[in-house]
């Protein structure tokens, strides 16, 4: 296996994921059952941090992507959630318990130049006075739900509001 293939068992968190993932799009659970045939990119794993009013999302500016959840690529040895947790950890300083199910699983390009792998998104709620510190060069924020970001994946606004609504709804929080 070289640095840019999945293992097994990064695979195998993959697919459980996948399966129990709350939102699907881009056609991700078929996609991932083809794509196991072969060697794939590394997955692609973010974590969607809310307020507890569940009005608010923690953003990081990334330089090529714009305002994006923090996240990144999953390393060799981890799994999805794991590398989101370490991703999260590295960009922002926080620690929170991700919840049980997957909020999302998409399939997308994180760069120009590399091919579409699995993205899978997890979430969090914490409260919004905890601190975090920022990474070098990437300015974290708390983003209004309401309001719109800059960001190279457009759809992703509506995906995360959408998750946000669902969670108040199980939650009763409004």
């Amino acid at each position: 296996m070289t640095a840019n293939e999945v293992d097994e068992r990064a695979l195998r968190a993959a697919v459980a994921d996948t399966e129990r993932a709350l939102a699907e799009f881009d056609g991700a659970r078929q996609w991932l059952a083809a794509a196991r045939q072969r060697p794939m990119e590394p997955f692609g794993a973010e974590v969607w941090v809310f307020d507890q009013a569940l009005a608010r999302v923690l953003l990081v500016k990334h330089r090529l992507r714009g305002w994006v959840p923090p996240g990144g690529k999953v390393e060799a040895g981890e799994t999805p959630r794991d590398g989101a947790s370490r991703e999260l950890l590295e960009e922002t300083g926080l620690e929170p318990e991700l919840l049980p199910d997957p909020a999302a699983v998409a399939v997308r390009s994180y760069h120009p130049d590399h091919p579409v792998t699995l993205g899978l998104s997890y979430a969090a709620v914490v409260d919004a006075a905890t601190p975090f510190v920022a990474e070098d060069g990437q300015p974290v924020a708390w983003t209004p739900l309401a309001e719109g970001w800059e960001s190279c994946f457009p759809g992703d606004l509506l995906r995360i509001r959408q998750h946000a609504a669902w969670l108040a709804g199980r939650t009763g929080r409004h």
